[in-house]
This record gives C-alpha cells, structure tokens and sequence, in this order.
C-alpha cells in the first residue's frame, strides 16, 4: 500500500524519534556507515523506511 508525502513523514519522525531515545536499529550498520549518515536519527529512519523494515502501518478507512 502506497502511502501519501504526509504519511511518510509522520512514519519516518516517530521512528527517528524512537531511534532518538535509544532504540535498537532495524538494520545492521557499520561505523563507517554511521559516519557517513553523521548518526542523524532521521538519515537513518529514512534508510529503514526506504527498506521496508518499520513496523508502523497506516490504516485507512475503506471508501
């Protein structure tokens, strides 16, 4: 299910949100790849969502 521009970025703000407060990664990093990304927690919540691995779904009422 495609989800809109606004929906994508409440999905991606609550998991950088929840990486902020020490939440594990959903995918396997390397240092090098965390300096690049400079440990921004939004870099990497966009890499996850880009990867499918949030658990977070949008629930759409049928029309």
């Amino acid at each position: 299910m495609e989800c809109t521009k606004y929906e994508k970025a409440r999905i991606i703000g609550s998991r950088a949100l929840q990486i902020s407060m020490g939440a594990p990664f959903m995918l396997k990093l390397s240092d090098k790849e965390l300096e690049e990304l400079k440990y921004q927690p939004i870099a990497i919540a966009k890499l996850e969502f880009e990867k499918g691995l949030i658990p977070i779904e949008v629930k759409k009422p049928e029309a």
